[in-house]
């Protein structure tokens, strides 16, 4: 949440928080943790609740559509049934882009003025090793 935000940011945050509230800051801070703490036991007790009434066990990320479905509803098999047809184009996808991607490479190498121009640009001279598969897993 605050990835973005570097160290004068934060101390000028604070010290306009500090202006702000003045000596109730710590109550203050103290309201917010007792607000953040109530939502999450609130989240808690709503997913326990459900899985109680639907008879499984439910997380909070589970509450996702994607993932209830995945979970809740599809078998493995007919996820695999789904998936089959998309996992040929995306690995001929994936195939293609990995050779512009490589050829890119061997134009840039070759406009390079100081690399050398004999040299291959491949370590064994032959072609790149196949991409390693990826599941749709990873992209959802």
């Amino acid at each position: 949440m605050l990835d973005n935000l570097n160290m004068w940011e934060i101390g000028g945050l604070l010290l306009l928080a500090l202006l702000i509230f003045g000596d109730r800051l710590p109550a203050v801070i103290n309201d917010g943790l007792r607000m953040v703490r109530n939502l999450r036991n609130m989240a808690r007790n709503a997913t326990t609740d459900l899985s109680k009434e639907l008879g499984t066990d439910i997380q909070l990320e589970d509450l996702h559509p994607k993932a209830f479905i995945r979970k809740h509803l599809l078998s493995e098999e007919d996820e695999q049934a789904i998936r089959k047809p998309l996992q040929g184009v995306y690995d001929n996808l994936r195939a293609d882009v990995t050779g512009v991607h490589n050829e890119l490479k061997d134009v840039a190498n070759a406009a390079d003025p100081r690399s050398s121009g004999g040299r291959p640009a491949t370590a064994t001279g032959g072609a790149p090793a196949p991409a390693p598969r990826v599941s749709y897993d990873d992209a959802t």
